[in-house]
């Protein structure tokens, strides 16, 4: 079954944010996965959330979705993005 994770970004180092960027990408397509959505227009049809930057990626399953988060690959860049941003990231079982 295919998982998403989705993260809501607030970026607060711009230029720095740019390294992690260029990195994650080769690390998502390592584990199997895909951008869906990658930091488009977002418009709220409902409630109070406003988020600053969406990312939709797609894993064919959950487990390759934490194998991504946990794997070396991927480490460097998350300790990029957590040093120049701030967000909450979930994975997202999908049907």
């Amino acid at each position: 079954m295919a998982a998403y994770v989705i993260a809501d970004v607030t970026v607060t180092d711009p230029a720095g944010y740019e390294d992690y960027r260029r990195r994650v990408p080769a690390t998502i397509e390592k584990y199997g996965g895909r951008f869906v959505a990658r930091g488009g227009t977002i418009e709220v049809l409902e409630g109070d959330w406003t988020p600053s930057r969406l990312v939709i990626i797609e894993f064919p399953t959950a487990e390759e979705a934490r194998a991504w988060w946990n794997s070396p690959e991927y480490s460097a860049a998350r300790t990029i993005r957590q040093a120049t941003s701030r967000g909450t990231l979930l994975i997202l079982e999908g049907v």
